[in-house]
C-alpha cells in the first residue's frame, strides 16, 4: 500500500481528530488516576519543592500517560472510527 493511499484511508476531519484526542485524553487520565492521585498527595502543601520533592510521582504519571496518549494510540482510534464510519455507509446502502 502507497503512502498517499494510507494518508486517505487515515484521514479524518479536523473535528473528528479534536474529539478523538479527547477521548485519548480522557482514557489516558481515567487509566492513570491512581498515578494522579499519587502525584497530587505529594503536591499538597508544597509550591517550587513540588519540582524535586515530587519527580518519581510526576515521572510515573508522565510514563502512564505516555502509554495511552501517543500517535500510534491515536492512528488506532482513527481506523476504528474509519471503519464504523465505513460500516454506517455500507448498512445505509
Amino acid at each position: 500500500m502507497g503512502y498517499v493511499q494510507e494518508a486517505r484511508e487515515n484521514h479524518v476531519k479536523k473535528k473528528v481528530e479534536e474529539a478523538l484526542r479527547s477521548k485519548m485524553k480522557q482514557k489516558a487520565l481515567k487509566e492513570c488516576d491512581h498515578y494522579a492521585s499519587k502525584y497530587a498527595q505529594c503536591a499538597v502543601g508544597r509550591t517550587i519543592s513540588i519540582v524535586w520533592q515530587c519527580r518519581k510521582q510526576a515521572k510515573e504519571l508522565n510514563n502512564c500517560l505516555q502509554q495511552y496518549t501517543n500517535d500510534a494510540v491515536l492512528e488506532e482510534m482513527k481506523k476504528a472510527y474509519m471503519l464504523q464510519e465505513d460500516r454506517k455507509g455500507t448498512a445505509n446502502v
